[in-house]
């Protein structure tokens, strides 16, 4: 039997949970709150408050970690030390396409030099450089959107901005994907590798708010020029790098085919399975 801990049971962790046979898996995840514990629990998974682990459960064969790093370091890491150099069969940590910085619209790769412009980015590249002493693969991860975390859902609810930054690019990626990323990495490890983890279609965002918003026929919300927007400190830095991120590894090491390649199937798929999305304000 199988078993993967996942530290952190978000997004990313819940939809690889269910993209597994859970006849030949074991899936534990780890909260800070007995809320999250429960709600993992819920789901039928092992749960686990992180703060009240002294060790890692000799049965753990997988490990994911989507822990966001402190200005301390990597949680998991500084509590667990090299107690991860035991030999696991896969280990994996989440991390971002921010460690690039900004390329002014220009390509990343794998190989690019590592350019964080932010105290967020730089915290990820230290994480990234503690993971790797156990030999973890690498998972640089641009935008996440799936079911229930969308522009079509921010449309709806009239929390979508359409902000305009002139030659701004963003790539992103759907959930699904992430997890079938994953899960043939798992199928096929290769220890200390690092793959970006995108789509094959960079674009403007705002054009992935107008496209959300023709698939609900509702008028998109007023473009907005960059300098003239109200956006919170966080929101804005994301408008600090601007970069197309390569897929090309993926496809050739791990032999993925996307199940989304761009935004709009990706969009298209979720409205098209959201019976909610299709109920009109009255």
């Amino acid at each position: 039997m199988n078993h993967l801990l996942c530290f952190g049971f978000g997004f990313t962790a819940a939809a690889l949970s269910k993209r597994l046979d859970l006849s030949q898996w074991k899936v534990t995840g780890t909260s800070r709150s007995d809320e999250g514990v429960t709600a993992i629990k819920a789901l039928g998974h092992g749960g686990l408050r992180f703060d009240e682990m002294n060790s890692i459960p000799d049965s753990v064969t997988h490990i994911l970690s989507s822990v966001p790093p402190s200005a301390q370091g990597d949680p998991a890491v500084l509590r667990f030390g090299e107690r991860l150099n035991r030999p696991f069969k896969w280990i994996a940590y989440l991390s971002t396409t921010g460690v690039y910085g900004d390329r002014a619209g220009g390509v990343v790769t794998e190989d690019s030099e590592i350019k964080p412009n932010s105290d967020r980015a730089r915290r990820r590249v230290l994480a990234e450089a503690a993971w790797a002493k156990f030999n973890s693969h690498i998972f640089r991860l641009p935008g996440i959107y799936g079911p229930g975390r969308n522009q079509l859902e921010s449309v709806k609810d009239g929390t979508a901005r359409r902000v305009i930054k002139q030659g701004q690019i963003f790539s992103r990626i759907h959930v699904d994907d992430i997890a079938g990323i994953l899960l043939a990495s798992i199928d096929s490890p290769n220890p200390g590798r690092i793959y970006n983890v995108a789509d094959d279609f960079p674009c403007p965002p705002q054009d992935v708010v107008t496209f959300a918003a023709s698939l609900l026929k509702v008028l998109p919300p007023p473009e907005i020029e960059f300098e003239q927007a109200d956006l919170s400190p966080m929101a804005r830095s994301f408008y600090d790098d601007s970069k197309r991120v390569s897929n090309a590894r993926i496809k050739s090491e791990l032999g993925y085919r996307l199940i989304y390649p761009d935004y709009k199937t990706g969009l298209m798929a979720i409205f098209n399975n959201s019976p909610h999305l299709h109920v009109r304000p009255s």
